[in-house]
């Protein structure tokens, strides 16, 4: 009689853990085969955690505000980049000789101080139109240091072509939005408002936005 308890007990427990792994595989809402995040998915949920933690919120009083947005203009830039910039430029000074970061956010500093420089000369002698932002990155690609310091800030060397490209994208965005900058430009927009963009292949830069004056 009690071998039968035993072996009743025994029945009922792994019964009872095979509807406890039953109801796991269901899912929250008891749905078999609940599907779940795939590897795809979760990277671009990482990479967005990420860029949630590297955004920085904070309050500048008035005058300072005043003070520093003047001299983003003087720069050619928007406030949110120079201060970037400011943050970047205290790392690159403040760190050990041979720092790797302090290494590839000089050569970041030195491509973007590039193109701006580029941009202005291009629109002061006339070169504005709405392929602008094409136009000074061709003009930059056939200079050996702008190439150079592009390789080191996306660090094409070691880098796979998943991380090469997006090492690329935020660089060439800010690129862009500099470039756009300079020329005192707006983005061009078809009849609906929407923004307007142009692929090429063989440069830098693999989109860009046509631009108009402002």
């Amino acid at each position: 009689m009690n071998d039968d308890i035993q072996t009743l007990e025994k029945k009922k427990k792994r019964a009872g853990k095979r509807a406890a792994a039953g109801k796991a595989r269901r899912g929250p809402k008891g749905e078999a085969g609940a599907a779940q995040p795939t590897l795809a998915e979760k990277r671009l949920a990482k990479r967005k955690r990420q860029a949630e933690t590297n955004t920085v919120t904070f309050l500048l009083e008035t005058e300072v505000r005043k003070v520093m947005t003047q001299a983003a203009k003087i720069a050619g830039m928007d406030l949110a980049p120079f201060l970037q910039k400011l943050a970047e430029t205290f790392v690159i000074e403040q760190a050990p000789a041979g720092d790797p970061l302090a290494k590839r956010l000089a050569a970041k500093r030195a491509v973007l101080d590039r193109v701006v420089e580029l941009a202005r000369e291009i629109d002061a002698a006339g070169g504005f139109d709405e392929h602008f932002i094409l136009s000074v990155m061709k003009r930059a690609a056939t200079d050996a240091i702008f190439q150079a310091h592009y390789d080191d800030a996306v660090d094409a060397g070691t880098a796979d072509q998943r991380a090469l490209a997006r090492a690329k994208a935020p660089i060439n965005q800010q690129m862009g939005r500099l470039i756009k900058g300079v020329a005192g430009a707006k983005s061009k927009r078809d009849e609906n408002g929407k923004i307007q963009r142009a692929q090429v292949s063989g440069e830098v830069i693999s989109t860009y936005t046509l631009l108009q004056r402002a």
